[in-house]
């Protein structure tokens, strides 16, 4: 159970420290090499003109880039420094998720930082919305308060889904590393409280398998809390310093919309978050 290969995907217009510093710190805990990834396409303004102007005009937004790709790079090698067991380069003018999906073949984890809520500019971020939904890897979704990975307490969020299952299998070497794992399910219904320690207990029982030792504990939703605040008050009631969960358990269209567990992991969880689709 190991990470070999760390991926950290760097933003242009957004704080990358404390990505890097949690990239830096997973491949000193796995001996792991870490490549880092950025990529930004220009954006025509919208007075946008054409023949030798427009071509001039290209050129100088692609170089400024080309710039700023070029300083995300010193800060990569420079934050992570020798702490991992090798160290590799990867940017480009493209579409940053587009960019940033493609290169994720060559790793084992891919780590980025939280969105903002909101829409995101597709030609500056790889949102992590579109990373979790499309890489084939789990995501560490690290918030800009973050300065390293703390492994001390880690908050399984199980609910009966494929995607919670890929979670925890995928979370299995940070969890082999964790001091303390709670298995925690959000009940929607009290007279399903029977059936979800039965499932529980299957999930730590598995994970003794893994020669993970890990407890169980079951959560009723409590009045006028949504379960991504029930989650947020139980992760802060353990101190967890780690949530691991599935991803998107409904349609993309009604997670945007209405908003949901996954969406507020993202965009406004206080510590780091391992999530897999």
């Amino acid at each position: 159970m190991t990470f070999a290969t760390v991926m950290v995907s760097l933003a242009l217009n957004q704080p990358n420290e404390a990505r890097l510093q949690v990239a830096g710190d997973l491949a000193a805990r796995f001996d792991a090499g870490i490549i880092g990834v950025a990529a930004a396409e220009f954006t025509p303004p919208l007075y946008f003109t054409t023949g030798e102007q427009a071509q001039e005009l290209v050129e100088q937004g692609e170089g400024a880039l080309q710039n700023r790709l070029a300083e995300l790079e010193q800060q990569f090698r420079s934050v992570v420094g020798e702490r991992a067991a090798s160290l590799s380069w990867r940017s480009g003018l493209d579409f940053p998720a587009r960019y940033v999906l493609a290169q994720a073949r060559a790793a084992d984890i891919l780590v980025t930082g939280s969105a903002p809520p909101g829409m995101s500019d597709a030609f500056a971020i790889a949102s992590p919305k579109d990373l979790v939904m499309e890489a084939g890897r789990p995501l560490l979704v690290v918030p800009d308060n973050v300065g390293w990975l703390d492994l001390g307490t880690v908050l399984v969020a199980w609910k009966e889904t494929p995607e919670a299952r890929r979670a925890v299998t995928d979370a299995l070497p940070l969890l082999a590393k964790a001091s303390d794992v709670v298995v925690v399910e959000i009940l929607e219904n009290s007279s399903d409280y029977d059936a979800c320690e039965a499932r529980l207990d299957d999930v730590v029982a598995w994970l003794g398998h893994h020669k993970i030792t890990a407890s169980a504990r079951v959560e009723e939703p409590g009045t006028g809390r949504n379960v991504a605040a029930k989650l947020d008050a139980v992760a802060a009631d353990l101190t967890a310093g780690l949530v691991v969960a599935g991803a998107y358990g409904h349609s993309r269209f009604r997670e945007l919309v209405l908003g949901g567990v996954t969406e507020h992991l993202v965009t406004r969880t206080e510590r780091c978050v391992l999530l897999s689709h």
